[in-house]
């Protein structure tokens, strides 16, 4: 009884907001009428590499885009929970850079309904890499905190060092694809000492953002170089230009 008076007391005090605009909610870590309805969710039929959607019902075979068709991808299924547009893109970009870390709590649900069909076998869940001098600058990753969330509402395992990037790259906002992958060739690994969580397991990598897929490729590889049997991922949005 003490404890509701006292969660009554700080609703008053302190009203739920909007994560993105701000404005009066009825519960915490929630979204407005009008910023729900600039969310762009992916639902339906989507591509098997991807997550993105696509026209039309499934049909039994395995769909994919044409940026996948076009360039396939290391790794054997992929899911996305949203476009990366509208609202969703300002959540992501908040997120990513404007130290609203409390985003990836409400994103962790997005996603862990769009990952439902990549969570056979107990995936070891693990995060996109920053290089460590970027980490110290932003102080903190993105990736690593829905690679957390999502791994415990799935109640799977999770390694937030399974991957290493031992060599900074430029950030890859504004660059071609081919610039991309030359920038993030060789550029992340295992951790030497993760090596052995890796060998024979399914791994699911968590990134914020596929654009081209250069590096969730990377990272696919590497992990297979250490080997992984299989590799998934799972993003929070898709980029569907690219």
């Amino acid at each position: 009884m003490l404890l509701g008076g006292i969660q009554t007391a700080v609703s008053l005090i302190y009203p739920p907001q909007c994560m993105s605009c701000g404005g009066l909610v009825g519960s915490d870590f929630g979204l407005c009428g009008s910023c729900w309805a600039e969310m762009y969710f992916i639902s339906g039929t989507v591509c098997e590499g991807c997550g993105a959607p696509l026209p039309g019902e499934a049909d039994g075979f395995r769909l994919e885009c044409d940026s996948c068709l076009r360039y396939p991808r290391p790794w054997s299924r992929g899911r996305s929970a949203l476009l990366y547009e509208g609202q969703g893109r300002k959540l992501v970009l908040a997120l990513k850079h404007g130290d609203r870390t409390e985003i990836a709590y409400m994103a962790a649900a997005w996603m862990e309904r769009a990952v439902q069909p990549l969570l056979g076998d107990n995936p070891l869940i693990c995060p996109v890499p920053l290089h460590w001098t970027r980490l110290l600058k932003r102080k903190y990753n993105q990736s690593a905190l829905l690679a957390g969330s999502v791994a415990k509402r799935t109640e799977l395992e999770h390694c937030p060092d399974l991957l290493s990037r031992f060599r900074r790259t430029p950030a890859l906002e504004g660059k071609t694809r081919d610039q991309r992958f030359k920038h993030l060739c060789a550029a992340i690994a295992a951790h030497p000492s993760r090596k052995e969580r890796i060998k024979g397991r399914t791994v699911l990598i968590v990134d914020d953002v596929m654009t081209s897929g250069a590096t969730l490729s990377a990272c696919t590889d590497a992990c297979l170089q250490a080997g992984a049997s299989e590799v998934r991922v799972a993003v929070l949005a898709r980029v569907t230009q690219a």
